[in-house]
Parts: structure tokens; sequence; C-alpha cells
């Protein structure tokens, strides 16, 4: 089973960077099938720079090698593994520490000590409880942001193109401040403050660490690092008022105060959230809403589950658990989507994927955009088709993959909780239609986004 780290996406490719110097080089591909390096000193970077994207790359390799397939980043040797079969046969014996958050806080300047197998097995309980009870006391906040945005639609022109990325990228941004983070971002001009220093950290810690260019460029450098420090700023801020008296509203940032964390946990948490939480709801929110706009069928299956389970009265957290075919709807969202399509570990010892050995301290990624796109997997796999998770068995191979059940990420929660109370309100009251003769791209970075803007209308329904 692929463990809560697996999901840890966000992070990969500043992994993958910074393992180059946090563990020596290995020349022995030990049989596995793929390409030589291109260069000597980056390995195969170029070819996945001419690709456009690790994911694209992948795609290309696995249909030309296979299952398990290797190249070189650097000098270091990568395996990548492209089916379900395969990465059920992977399993990492080291289970006390998170690769991706190890590195995270390296590159964030964190100090990154491991912990304990029962240390680390408690703050990941601490982190899955505190997204779930922050959620439910902050339910009606929720609503409220949806209600807002609700309004606004309704107040537009059936002809007013809405730009949609724009619109779910502000609305996650308010629903994650607000409810992590709590009442001391209801004013805008403070999200807007915190969303600029969000995007230039985020942007850098995907772009900037992969391709070096950020330690060539003393005004990036400078600009992420202060980017860094009004986050942090702000962070403990909060973490000292929530210390020093109580508040009404209960959030993500309580939970980890009570869980008796230190405040560099509590800090560390509380940026790593915030980073990857944003980003993940806004994806999901865009995509679902996209592919609703296309499938007019879809949208009327899900209206009509929202008018039955529904009725006249608001939606609840015991509502959203009966919205059965709206999760379906989120599911074949991610996997069409690729929503999150690489995930990577680091091979603590030798292992063993078929008749392939991989070597100790080999980065093996998971290609998740190519197994949720494998024909011999997801028949027809690039329709978008909710009824597909009828079965319950390719619910059980979906969850096994992190991305649903007991294996899904804190974010992931997150994002699904608020994407449902969304869509139960927007599609509810409107139908929700494409701009003819848009072409939708897609951009594979770190969470799968269109390449440029998705441009929708909205119709009142009678």
């Amino acid at each position: 089973m692929i463990d809560f780290a697996i999901f840890a996406v966000t992070f990969l490719l500043a992994l993958v960077v910074a393992v180059l110097y946090l563990y020596p080089a290995s020349r022995q591909a030990a049989g596995i099938p793929g390409i030589t390096p291109t260069e000597e000193k980056d390995g195969n970077l170029p070819d996945i720079v001419t690709s456009g994207s690790l994911h694209e790359f992948l795609v290309n390799l696995h249909e030309r090698y296979g299952p398990v397939v290797s190249f070189w980043f650097g000098r270091r040797l990568v395996v990548s593994l492209g089916t379900v079969d395969v990465l059920k046969q992977h399993i990492n014996p080291n289970k006390t520490s998170d690769p991706f958050e190890t590195v995270l806080k390296s590159l964030l300047s964190y100090p990154s000590g491991g912990g304990s197998v029962a240390e680390n097995h408690r703050r990941k309980k601490l982190y899955e409880n505190a997204v779930t009870t922050c959620l439910q006391s902050n339910f009606a906040l929720l609503l409220k942001l949806s209600e807002e945005l609700l309004e606004k639609w309704l107040s537009y022109p059936e002809t007013q193109h809405i730009p949609l990325n724009q619109h779910m990228f502000s609305f996650a941004m308010k629903a994650v401040t607000q409810i992590v983070l709590g009442s001391a971002f209801e004013e805008d001009q403070e999200i807007i403050h915190f969303q600029k220093n969000h995007g230039t950290v985020w942007s850098e810690i995907g772009k900037g660490f992969l391709d070096g260019s950020l330690d060539k460029s003393t005004t990036r450098k400078k600009q992420f690092e202060h980017a860094l420090v009004q986050l942090e700023s702000v962070l403990k801020k909060i973490i000292k008022e929530r210390k020093e008296r109580k508040f009404s509203q209960h959030i993500f940032i309580d939970s980890l105060v009570e869980g008796n964390l230190n405040d560099q946990q509590i800090l560390e948490d509380g940026v790593i959230f915030s980073l990857a939480g944003c980003i993940i709801t806004a994806k999901l929110c865009t995509w679902a809403i996209c592919f609703l706009t296309t499938s007019e069928e879809v949208q009327k299956k899900l209206y009509s589950e929202i008018d039955q389970i529904l009725g006249q009265s608001s939606v609840s957290p015991e509502k959203i658990e009966q919205l059965r075919y709206c999760r379906k709807i989120l599911c074949e969202t991610v996997r069409t989507a690729k929503l999150t399509p690489v995930s990577a570990r680091l091979q603590d010892t030798e292992g063993k994927i078929n008749q392939f050995t991989i070597p100790r301290e080999t980065l093996v990624l998971y290609a998740l955009g190519v197994v949720l796109q494998d024909p011999n997997t997801w028949p027809s796999p690039y329709k978008f088709d909710p009824d597909r998770f009828e079965d319950e068995s390719v619910m059980e191979m979906f969850s096994s993959l992190g991305f649903s059940g007991t294996q899904e990420c804190p974010e992931l929660r997150f994002a699904y909780m608020v994407t449902t109370v969304l869509l139960s309100i927007l599609v509810r009251k409107l139908h929700l239609h494409s701009v003819q003769g848009q072409v939708m791209e897609t951009k594979y970075e770190l969470v799968t986004s269109p390449r440029e803007e998705a441009w929708i209308t909205v119709s009142k329904r009678s």
C-alpha cells in the first residue's frame, strides 16, 4: 500500500534535486531498461526539458521500455514505476520518516531531524485529525464562502465569461487562510498579501530548485527568501496569539498547539499545509467544474443527487457523506486531470521489482500520471466517466494509490470536502457551461493545471 508520504507529490521536483546533494551518486543501472545519460553532468535533464515536463517525459519512457524504466538525473540513477502491479510490489521498508517532509524542510531552511516510529506516527495522526476538526468546526464559514461565490456568479449576465482559474484560486486561498490560520484573514488586504508571498514561495519550490536557476539569480533568491520570511512571520504571530488566549473559532493551528508540538513544528506544519492545501484545493475545484461544463449528463446526475439528498435544506457534514456520486466525480477528476502526476520515494535498502534489482539509495518515481491513464487498468482512460467508480474494486485500487480512503493525505481530504460543498451550492442554482471553441491544454507541474485561463459561463436554473 502506498502510504501518506506517497501522496506528498507537491514537492517532488525539489526532492529530485535535493537528493543529488543529500546522497552519494550511483552509476549502476542494475540492468533496468531505459536510457543512458544524454550529458555527463546533467544526465537526462535535457530530455526532460525537451519533453515539456517530467510527466510527459515519463509517459514516453514507459511507452518505449515498459512498466519499470530507468534514466539519469545528473549522475544519479532514477527508476520509474508505471503500472499498478509494479507499484504494489514496491514496499519501502523505512516507515519512520517522510522523505518529502525532510527535503522540503531542508529547502525551506528548517531543521530536519528524524523522529522515532512512534513519534512520526503520532504527528501524522495529529496532522490528519487537525484537518478533520478544523473542517467540522468551520463548516458554516465554508458555506458562507461558497454562497458568496454563488451570489457573485448569479449577478453575471449569461454571456459573461468567467475566469475559472482566478476565481477558484481566490476561493481556495480564502478557505485555507481562514480555516487553517483564523479570522485575521477575513480582510481582503491580508489575503492578498499572503497570496503574493505564497505564490512566490510555491513557484520557486517547483521551478527554481529543479533547474538551479534560483541560485543563479540573486534577485529571485532574495524575493524567495523575503516571501518565506513573510509567511513565517504571519504564522509565528498566529501561533503566539493562539497559545496566549482562547478563541471562539477552532482552526487548524489550534489542533497543533493542543497536540503539544513545539513552536517550530507548528510553524513547519502550518507553512507546508498552507502551501500545498491551497494549490490542491484550487486545482481540484477548477478541474471538477471544467469537466462538468463538458459533460451535461454528469452535471444532470449530480444535480439530481443534490436535489434528492438535500431537498430544500442546506448541505451539512452528515449530508456530505451521502453525496456519493459527487465523490465519484471528484475521484474521476483527480484521475482524468492527473492532478498530482508524479510522486517518489528513496530506496533505503536494496529491493526487487519483477526481475529487476533496485540498488540502495536509488530515487524511485511513482509515475502516477502514467498509471492513472493506463488502458490496461482504466477502460477508455481519456474519457471522463465517474460511473467507473461504481465498481468497488476500482475504488479500492484508486485508494491504494493514495487518492482516497485511509491512504488519502490531509491536504486532499481538505480539498475533497471544500470542493464538495462548493459544487453542492453552485450546481443547485446554476447550469455550468463551457465557452465554445475553447481548447483546454494541460500544464504538468507539481500539481496539474490548465495551461491557459479556463473560461466558463453560467445560467440560472429555473
